[in-house]
């Protein structure tokens, strides 16, 4: 069974040390970042694979929410667990609406927390498939592999990323700026031609020698993934 991936965002060091301590001896995989723009980065670099965030509200450079609601734009389904000392009502609903899915207060028991990753880690493993089928091609996020008419298929990190993303979105006409904003990230600064040469990349390994064909331009609209 693949470990569970846990992403702490988080800037106090001792608070980042004791949790590594913890989860790890739990036989969770850790990733760490200390302000909001390399927790995002980090997210970024590992969506497909995270399993739970932790969130620090009071973050460097961006805030818990601002990271939040980024998150939720690049990962819908992601379990987020907020983490802050802020304990008025009115801060625990701003935090659920801006699309968390639960909420701790500092200080807080390790065993509570350890409690609320498994409740968020049981009910992701329910409500999320980690596995996706088109035609011969197969997607599968647990083991990272990507196969088409038996044959496995090699791709970047970002590739991956992409791919998981247009087979999410099946059927769906997406422009190059979802590509940009769901599979680079909201801060994207580089060629706006980035998602078309991916797709490229990506037809080449998953496409140029099988058929049907499964990537399809829809002209000055964008790209969709079907069967026809």
């Amino acid at each position: 069974m693949t470990k569970p991936i846990i992403l702490i965002i988080e800037d106090e060091a001792a608070i980042v040390a004791y949790l590594q301590t913890e989860l790890k001896f739990e036989d969770y995989i850790v990733l760490t970042a200390s302000d909001g723009d390399m927790g995002l980065s980090v997210f970024e670099q590992n969506a497909t694979k995270i399993s739970v965030v932790l969130l620090d509200w009071m973050l460097p450079k961006r805030n818990g929410l601002e990271v939040l609601r980024r998150i939720r734009k690049l990962n819908g389904q992601v379990p987020v667990i907020l983490m802050t000392a802020k304990n008025d009502v009115g801060d625990k609903v701003a935090a659920l609406d801006a699309g968390a899915d639960d909420y701790i207060t500092k200080p807080f028991e390790i065993e509570e927390l350890l409690a609320r990753l498994r409740v968020s880690i049981r009910r992701q493993s329910k409500d999320s498939p980690r596995k996706y089928q088109l035609a011969d091609l197969s997607l599968d996020l647990d083991t990272h592999r990507v196969i088409r008419a038996g044959q496995i298929i090699d791709l970047t990190q970002r590739e991956f990323q992409l791919l998981t993303y247009m087979m999410q979105n099946s059927g769906k006409i997406l422009n190059r700026d979802d590509l940009l904003d769901n599979v680079w990230g909201l801060d994207f600064d580089g060629q706006y031609n980035t998602a078309d040469v991916y797709i490229r990349y990506l037809r080449q390994k998953i496409d140029d020698h099988f058929s049907p064909k499964l990537i399809h331009t829809v002209r000055s609209v964008g790209y969709v993934l079907r069967t026809d």
